[in-house]
């Protein structure tokens, strides 16, 4: 059986990669560390145990396997109580749809029902109005000088956009909005004891609201999502508590699924657009390229650096062996850039036609993917139609310590 060559070696190499990759000169420029981690193979041992993918294809292999499972409630307590499985926003997270497996995620997964025509026409509606008031105000601060692109429109589009479908009062989505940024801590890679206090929080604040918004959605009904999902867990499940429960599940699912990521997108698009003036002029003559630009924006500098799955079996992975409940961390910002899949993988090039990682594969596809396209799309028409080309003010800023979720602290713009 072919294992790694120098396993110890590359496990002292990659805690010296991971060490730099967190730190706020590592987040502002990530890729040269992702290229240092994939000269050592495309399966390697991760730091803290288990390994590291860093090929398109192994990755791609992986998300489509399912040999391959997502590490859900029954993994986690395996890992034993002073863990940071088993915090107490890791524990509520295992009961939300992207940490279930068969047969229990096909049976939830049924029960949250897709975004068919009718929903993704009524949100786009929302998308295409919100859009619109969120560029007049950022217009009105650009007469002043700088405006933040990120506080001003990417933060607030997705809330505006799923609080809407979801029928959430306006007056709650800024705190949701904040909520939400801290509870992704509990999904980092190396989350320290004080970020995952604020998840625990956060998550503990979010159980509260949802579970009061069933409780009176069940009273009061509606036509929206969340009177829609009563009904059908209803249906399934005779424990009214436990219905109650599984709705709130779903609602905690769908919103935070909808905000981080989605932010991060829309500022991390407006950044490839304005750090460089001939790409605005480009998009500007070009539209037909607007779709591509926004898939481009995804591979090149994904919302989602990793994604975690462990073996369902002993099994071998890129001629490295893996034994079963063992993790794998897929590197998909560093896999986006293999250049065994892409050509020129530096370069970004709005007409690229590979694919992209960004919102997984197989059976955990991300549900969200065409509301997050949707307003990607519509806020790239709508700022080239109705700005005049703006550019960088100053360099951003990223977040640290992260790895898994890369975010924007802010985008300062200006018009040019």
């Amino acid at each position: 059986m072919v294992v790694a060559a120098n396993p110890s070696h590359d496990r002292r190499s990659a805690v010296t990669l991971f060490s730099r990759l967190r730190t706020a000169k590592g987040q502002a420029d990530p890729f040269p560390i992702y290229e240092k981690l994939r000269s050592m193979g495309g399966v390697s041992p991760a730091p803290w145990g288990g390994s590291i993918v860093t090929s398109f294809d192994l990755c791609n292999q992986v998300l489509r396997n399912r040999v391959w499972l997502e590490p859900d409630k029954q993994w986690r307590e395996q890992r034993g109580s002073g863990t940071r499985w088993n915090a107490p926003s890791s524990r509520e997270m295992s009961s939300t749809l992207p940490a279930l497996n068969p047969p229990e995620h096909t049976r939830i997964r049924q029960a949250a029902g897709t975004f068919g025509r009718a929903a993704l026409q009524r949100i786009g509606r929302t998308i295409n109005r919100a859009t619109e008031q969120l560029l007049c105000s950022l217009s009105e601060q650009l007469h002043s000088g700088v405006a933040d692109f990120t506080a001003t429109v990417s933060d607030k589009l997705p809330v505006t956009a799923i609080g809407d479908w979801l029928g959430l009062p306006v007056a709650d989505w800024p705190q949701l909005r904040d909520l939400t940024h801290d509870t992704v801590f509990t999904q980092e890679l190396l989350p320290s004891a004080s970020d995952l206090a604020r998840s625990d929080t956060a998550m503990s604040e979010l159980r509260a609201y949802f579970m009061d918004l069933v409780r009176h959605r069940r009273v009061h009904p509606g036509q929206d999502p969340v009177s829609g999902w009563i009904r059908t867990w209803d249906a399934i499940e005779p424990d009214r508590d436990k219905a109650d429960e599984g709705v709130y599940f779903l609602a905690l699912f769908v919103l935070l699924a909808a905000l981080e990521t989605t932010s991060s997108l829309l500022s991390t698009m407006t950044l490839r657009l304005v750090e460089q003036p001939e790409r605005w002029d480009l998009i500007a003559a070009r539209p037909d390229l607007i779709s591509g630009f926004v898939e481009e924006t995804l591979r090149y500098d994904p919302p989602t650096h990793v994604i975690s799955r462990i073996a369902a079996e002993d099994s071998v992975l890129g001629g490295v062996e893996i034994r079963k409940d063992d993790m794998v961390h897929l590197m998909v910002a560093a896999a986006h850039r293999d250049p065994a899949k892409h050509r020129d993988p530096e370069q970004f090039d709005p007409e690229r036609k590979a694919g992209h990682l960004a919102f997984s594969g197989g059976i955990h596809y991300c549900l969200g993917a065409p509301i997050a396209r949707l307003e990607a799309q519509t806020l790239l028409h709508q700022l080239v139609r109705r700005l005049p080309r703006l550019t960088l003010a100053r360099r951003p800023s990223w977040a640290s310590p992260r790895v898994a979720f890369r975010r924007l602290l802010y985008l300062d713009v200006a018009y040019a």
